[in-house]
């Protein structure tokens, strides 16, 4: 079923909140314990087998029953929601806001780059590349949401508040590895579903796209997206999950990765990434691009 066309001939910048927030709510609901299990494998440095996958995953709670298993993936939740919901909203609401800008300003420089339909497509890829870059601003929260996942014995019983104000920037650790993983793989992500609806599925206009278009497309957008980002993912995982007195940096990060694992390190976590984090995000981008048109009728 198509998305009525709003009568407003625009989605409102309301409609993109509500919409893209809508589609965190959802995605940390059914997510986040997939999100805890790949960010655990990315952050073992030993090799990984059946037989030590239920330690990494499941930590201390390894050999406890099935439910305490199932919620020992939840630890985090509160940074998590703070996280993922300003994250959704700021990367699913934020991407038509600089397009609108792009298009605004540089559409004959695209178009006459690229061509009419190509422009288009790079239109959506670099304003989804430059909402990734300013997706920094939302470091902390993301720092603090690993570190629970991963290294809850960072935090020392401290709260929040006080974290923020004895870290301070250090919650920033990482930001230069985190915009080189965003902008590449916010290009790869809206830049490939644009061009799925272009070429495979013949959507001229974006907005008015199927749900079952928008999901196809998605799953396009997420492969790339998370296999371009892979690498520098890992290293910007890294960097976060270490103690906030670490001073270890990314190269240093890299160096050892490479001497003691192996350049294939690099893609850690990949194939559950895909196969289960994957979902999550075609789950959540397939939602904020159904519901944005739909929330725009009303607002």
């Amino acid at each position: 079923m198509s998305p009525p066309v709003s009568g407003k001939g625009k989605e409102s910048g309301t409609a993109r909140v509500l919409g893209s927030g809508a589609s965190g709510v959802a995605e940390l609901l059914i997510f986040h314990p997939v999100d805890t299990v790949a960010k655990r494998l990315m952050s073992n440095k030993a090799k990984i087998s059946f037989a030590t996958a239920g330690p990494i995953i499941f930590r201390d709670h390894a050999t406890a029953s099935l439910p305490k298993k199932f919620f020992s993936l939840f630890p985090g939740l509160g940074y998590a929601a703070g996280y993922k919901v300003a994250q959704r909203v700021y990367k699913f609401g934020g991407q038509p806001w600089f397009n609108d800008i792009i298009t605004r300003h540089y559409k004959t420089e695209f178009t006459n780059t690229f061509g009419e339909r190509k422009g288009k497509m790079m239109t959506q890829a670099m304003a989804g590349s430059l909402t990734g870059i300013g997706e920094v601003v939302l470091l902390p929260l993301d720092a603090l949401k690993i570190k629970r996942q991963v290294n809850p014995e960072a935090f020392r019983g401290r709260g929040v508040v006080r974290i923020f104000l004895e870290e301070g920037t250090t919650l920033y650790r990482g930001w230069g590895w985190t915009v080189a993983r965003n902008a590449p793989g916010s290009f790869a992500l809206f830049g490939a579903s644009a061009a799925t609806k272009e070429y495979v599925l013949g959507v001229k206009d974006y907005a008015s796209a199927t749900w079952t278009q928008n999901f196809i497309a998605s799953i396009a957008g997420a492969v790339a997206s998370i296999t371009i980002a892979a690498p520098l993912d890992t290293v910007k995982t890294r960097i976060q999950n270490a103690n906030f007195e670490s001073r270890v940096g990314g190269f240093t990060v890299v160096r050892d990765l490479v001497r003691n694992e192996g350049a294939g390190a690099f893609f850690k976590g990949l194939t559950p990434k895909i196969l289960v984090v994957g979902p999550k995000l075609v789950f959540s981008y397939t939602l904020a691009q159904s519901l944005i048109p739909l929330f725009a009728n009303y607002v």
